[in-house]
């Protein structure tokens, strides 16, 4: 695992960003110590993973889901 300050990590960005393409763990952290990971993003992560329609028959709705509340 690497560890650089975001002041170091700004010059050395595009390695820092080949070594996450190569399955390296890089975190960078602010002055705060607030670290963030730097991870490459696959295919199935992308937006052209989303099909419409795809979830069809997974959600159901009960009958009476828009009837009025007792209590209310």
């Amino acid at each position: 695992m690497e560890r650089y300050t975001l002041r170091d990590a700004q010059p050395n960005l595009e390695k820092l960003i080949d070594d996450a393409q190569q399955g390296k763990t890089v975190l960078i952290m602010d002055e705060q110590q607030r670290e963030v990971r730097l991870v490459p993003v696959t295919e199935s992560q992308g937006a052209g993973s989303r099909l419409a329609g795809s979830a069809k028959g997974l959600i159901c709705m009960a009958e009476d889901f828009d009837a009025p509340l007792p209590d209310f």
